[in-house]
């Protein structure tokens, strides 16, 4: 069974560290994700992800796949196509390691922060929201080894391997969030045809950006040019003053980049799932409720820590919130996820 953490117990509500899975990017990729054996009991891991796909994915989808796995390389490109047969050795089919990646490439709705204090730190995090309780017993942060050193790290779910929360030690973090534009039906015939087209999930961009970027500025430009399967917001902290931005993307390329601008007031920036020039929706309230928050720490009070407690405000956090992500790439060793078993129903 899946092996906890220390538990710890912050405003009344239990929190969860989540296991550390730690994958040599210098292994073949069939067997870099042998580790998460360590972690998580196999048995569980085919029911929890038999149970996402069965409540996610569109029956017709499964049909759909059947190309990409009779030729996986031809639509999947390395290391992904070998990370996806390893995979299949300890959850099932190919088919079902592809449906369930296609499930966990919904974001679904998330909150994503960047914030800039008066001596110039800036910190970085995020709140992911799932309609799937058994992805608190999934969640796992994972540190990607090249040469035997630290890469770079994420948050992300077993079975998954893409990242949509991450961080290259000194050089910048990255955030995404579903863009609601997209109809849910339109979605997956979306997700199909980019496959086919040859375009990045956004998910598979983010590691790959962690991977292969050198700084920050390079980060913002990969994010926002190369063409991915939909819409989506990507939220980028550096590692020095000034550098923060949230980049709404279409598919091909970015629609906006909206940048911190401390000198004017603009120290942080608040992205929810929907484009940050326009209101939400009248139903969602978790922009306003962050924006007021952070209004009233402050930005001489703006810290990892009080970040964190903006994040645990209702409803903001709230009771599809699955995991909290707090990090600053110029003090990497700070990383910091935390589970909510419960999320954060109101008080």
């Amino acid at each position: 069974m899946l092996l906890l953490g220390l538990v710890l117990v912050l405003s009344g509500r239990a929190q969860l560290a989540p296991p550390v899975v730690t994958i040599s990017l210098d292994e073949e990729p069939a067997g870099r994700w042998d580790p998460l054996l360590g972690a998580f009991d196999p048995d569980f891991l085919r029911r929890a992800a038999a149970q996402v796909i069965d409540t996610t994915v569109p029956k017709w989808l499964h049909e759909a796949v059947i190309p990409l796995v009779l030729d996986l390389e031809e639509y999947i490109p390395q290391p992904y196509a070998g990370e996806i047969r390893g995979l299949a050795s300890h959850l099932g089919s190919p088919s079902d390691v592809i449906l369930l990646n296609f499930a966990y490439e919904i974001s679904a709705f998330c909150t994503s922060i960047v914030a800039q204090d008066n001596a110039g730190h800036v910190f970085h995090g995020r709140n992911l929201d799932y309609p799937h309780p058994v992805l608190r017993n999934l969640t796992m942060d994972v540190i990607f080894l090249k040469n035997g050193e630290e890469a770079y790290r994420g948050t992300s779910f077993a079975g998954y391997i893409g990242l949509w929360t991450g961080q290259s030690p000194n050089k910048f973090t990255i955030s995404g969030d579903q863009r609601g534009t997209d109809r849910w039906w339109n979605w997956w015939k979306n997700v199909v045809s980019a496959f086919i087209l040859r375009r990045s999930p956004v998910s598979w961009l983010v590691r790959e950006t962690l991977e292969e970027a050198k700084d920050f500025q390079d980060a913002v430009m990969r994010l926002s040019k190369t063409p991915i399967i939909t819409g989506v917001y990507y939220i980028v902290a550096g590692a020095r003053a000034g550098e923060g931005v949230v980049i709404t993307r279409d598919r091909a390329n970015a629609a906006d980049i909206w940048a911190l601008e401390p000198v004017s007031g603009g120290w942080y920036r608040v992205e929810t799932n929907f484009d940050h020039w326009l209101p939400p929706p009248a139903r969602d309230h978790r922009r306003d409720a962050a924006n007021k928050a952070l209004n009233a720490t402050g930005q001489d009070h703006i810290s990892m820590e009080t970040l964190y407690q903006v994040l645990s405000l209702y409803p903001v956090c709230n009771g599809g919130t699955v995991y909290t992500t707090i990090m600053s790439a110029a003090t990497p060793e700070k990383y910091n996820t935390v589970v909510r078993p419960q999320g954060c129903p109101p008080i």
